[in-house]
C-alpha cells in the first residue's frame, strides 16, 4: 500500500459549536494540566527524595505516576492548541505517534495497577516472605515487563494507520488522535485494525481487570481469618488507595469504550466529554487519593514543607 507522507494533514476538532467560548474552556484545562503535573511531580519528589519511600510499593507508585504525566504531557499539548490558539492542523507522523503513546499509556497503567495488586497481595497474604518475593530487582524486571507489553502490543495497529491511504475527510472528531478515530478515515481494508484492539483490550485490560478482582478476594479471604478486628482495619486500609485508583481507571476505561463502541445515537458532545474525562481524571485524582489515604506520604509532605519553612 501507498505512504501517505504527501496526504493532507488531519484537522483536530475541538467542542463543536462551542468555539466562541474555546478560550474560557481552555483556561479549565489548563488549570486541571498544572495541576496534574504539580501532583504527579510532587509524588516522584517525594517517592524518589525520602529513603523511607524506597519500597515496592512506592516505587510502583512512582510508575503509576510517571505513566500519568506521560498520558497528559502527550495529549494537552494538541488539547490546548486548539482551544487557545485554533491550531487544528496535525501531521500524519506527529498524529500516529501520538496516538501510539495515548493507548501504549493507557495499556501501561493498567499494568502497573496489576503489579500494584500483586505488592499488596503479598504484603497480606504472605507478609513474612514480602522482603524476599518483593526485591529491587524483581521490581525493576515487572516494571520493564509491564512498559515492555505496553510498548510492543501497540506497535502492529498503528504501523498499518502509517501505510494506509487517505482518500476521505482528515477531520477528526477530538482534539487529540486515536486510533479508532484515524482508521475510519482510511481507504483501505480495516478488518485487521477492527478486530485486534478488541483482542488486545481482552488480553490486557479485561484480563488485567479479572486478576485484581481474584487477587482481592484473596486478599478479603486473608484478611477475614485475622482474629483482631483492628489488625483486619488496618491490613484493609492499605489497599484502599490502590483500589480507589483500581476504581477511577476502570470505570473510565469501561465508559470510554462503551461510548465509542455502543454510542451511536449519543450526542457528540458525549463521546467528547467521556474522552476528556477518561485522559484527565485519573491522573488528576491518583495524586489527591495516595495523599490523602496513605499516611506515609502524607508525613513526607509535612517533612518537605517542614524544611522548607526552616
Amino acid at each position: 500500500m501507498p505512504s501517505n507522507n504527501s496526504a493532507a494533514p488531519f484537522l483536530l476538532t475541538g467542542f463543536l459549536g462551542s468555539e466562541a467560548i474555546h478560550h474560557w474552556i481552555a483556561i479549565v484545562f489548563v488549570v486541571i494540566y498544572f495541576s496534574i503535573i504539580f501532583g504527579n511531580g510532587t509524588l516522584l519528589f517525594l517517592i524518589r527524595n525520602d529513603h523511607r519511600l524506597h519500597e515496592p510499593m512506592y516505587y510502583f507508585l512512582a510508575m503509576l505516576a510517571g505513566t500519568d504525566l506521560g498520558m497528559t504531557l502527550t495529549t494537552m499539548p494538541t488539547v490546548l492548541g486548539v482551544l487557545l490558539l485554533d491550531r487544528r492542523e496535525i501531521a500524519h507522523g506527529a498524529c500516529f505517534t501520538q496516538s501510539y503513546f495515548i493507548h501504549t499509556l493507557a495499556i501501561v497503567e493498567s499494568g502497573i495497577l496489576l503489579a500494584m495488586a500483586y505488592d499488596r497481595f503479598v504484603a497480606i497474604c504472605t507478609p513474612l516472605r514480602y522482603n524476599t518475593i518483593l526485591t529491587n530487582s524483581w521490581v525493576i524486571r515487572l516494571g520493564l515487563g509491564v512498559l515492555a507489553r505496553g510498548f510492543v502490543s501497540i506497535v502492529p495497529p498503528i504501523l498499518l494507520l502509517y501505510w494506509f491511504p487517505y482518500c476521505r475527510s482528515h477531520v477528526l472528531s477530538h482534539a487529540f488522535c486515536l486510533h479508532q478515530d484515524v482508521m475510519k478515515l482510511a481507504c483501505a481494508d480495516i478488518t485487521f485494525n477492527r478486530v485486534y484492539p478488541v483482542i488486545l483490550v481482552a488480553l490486557t485490560f479485561f484480563l488485567d481487570a479479572l486478576i485484581i478482582l481474584f487477587s482481592y478476594i484473596l486478599i478479603l479471604k486473608t484478611v477475614m481469618g485475622i482474629a483482631s478486628g483492628e489488625e483486619r482495619a488496618k491490613a484493609l486500609n492499605t489497599c484502599v488507595s490502590h483500589v480507589s485508583c483500581v476504581l477511577v481507571f476502570y470505570i473510565t476505561v469501561i465508559g470510554l469504550t462503551f461510548i465509542h463502541r455502543f454510542g451511536k445515537y449519543v450526542p457528540h458532545m458525549a463521546h467528547i466529554t467521556m474522552s476528556y474525562v477518561y485522559f484527565l481524571f485519573p491522573p488528576s485524582v491518583n495524586p489527591i487519593i495516595y495523599s490523602i489515604k496513605t499516611k506515609q506520604i502524607q508525613r513526607s509532605i509535612i517533612r518537605l514543607f517542614s524544611v522548607h519553612r526552616a
